[in-house]
């Protein structure tokens, strides 16, 4: 899926769409046998959800809250710090990439430590970084040897994670749980509780008649649910791109979902 870039193009510039990377692959030769040379790629570094693991400044290592990430693709990146998500400019050229013009949110989260997500941002934007890619880890390497530390995420299971729909919204009440072994998705569509067959296959679901209690919300949830119920007694196509689920129906209606709590 990634494309191999030539080693003597002299600058590449990215663009970020939401939470994506393009594929940056540095290309070196080795020696055959026979006197001619073998070309082998780099590990990607964009087109990947990067998960920060930690920072290191000034010889000291701060470990990172579950959400920081980073994101690079057509000339942007875009992330979290950990508490605020950030969106900023890329360069990439050589081994090195470049951040800049960072706007972020201005939460303020309790419970994250505010004082990793200046250092991080602090990190990301100073100057020219290194990449470094060994196996699924990347490490980005300011000037001074200051270094942000990484790990390519892998994607969340379709069975057995409670999918938080955001799309259409539901006030974060409709979710629903895939069941491999009983063939089955039950949980909620905002206001009734659900359950119905579902078959997966080759990049589709195919959902059954819905079983559903039948209380009464507020005209808000209850077109909510109208809009679920949609997708049962139908097959739908579906993706998962690291934590989020992308339902689409024969019609082209799309719903959204994250890994819930």
């Amino acid at each position: 899926m990634y494309r191999q870039k030539d080693r003597q193009k002299q600058r590449l510039t990215l663009t970020v769409t939401a939470l994506a990377l393009v594929p940056l692959a540095a290309a070196c030769g080795s020696e055959k046998a026979d006197g001619g040379s073998a070309v082998s790629a780099a590990p990607p570094v964009t087109g990947v959800h990067w998960s920060v693991d930690s920072v290191t400044v000034d010889g000291t290592t701060h470990t990172a809250p579950a959400d920081a990430h980073v994101e690079i693709t057509d000339g942007k990146a875009a992330g979290n710090y950990g508490c605020n998500h950030f969106n900023a400019k890329a360069a990439v050229e050589g081994d090195s990439i470049s951040l800049s013009d960072a706007t972020a949110t201005e939460m303020a989260c309790e419970d994250k430590p505010m004082a990793f997500e200046r250092t991080l941002a602090r990190t990301l934007a100073d100057g020219a970084l290194k990449t470094e890619v060994k196996d699924d880890h990347l490490t980005l390497t300011t000037e001074d040897g200051d270094r942000v530390h990484l790990t390519k995420a892998t994607d969340a299971p379709l069975y057995g994670t409670k999918w938080q729909i955001t799309s259409p919204a539901s006030r974060n009440r409709a979710h629903l749980t895939f069941d491999k072994k009983a063939g089955k998705v039950s949980g909620s569509l905002g206001c009734n509780k659900v359950n119905a067959r579902a078959t997966v296959s080759d990049g589709h679901i195919t959902l059954g008649a819905p079983s559903t209690t039948r209380m009464m919300c507020d005209a808000s949830l209850m077109n909510v649910e109208k809009d679920l119920l949609r997708l049962f007694e139908s097959t739908v196509s579906y993706e998962v791109d690291h934590r989020t689920l992308t339902l689409t129906s024969e019609n082209d209606d799309i719903v959204t979902a994250v890994v819930g709590k």
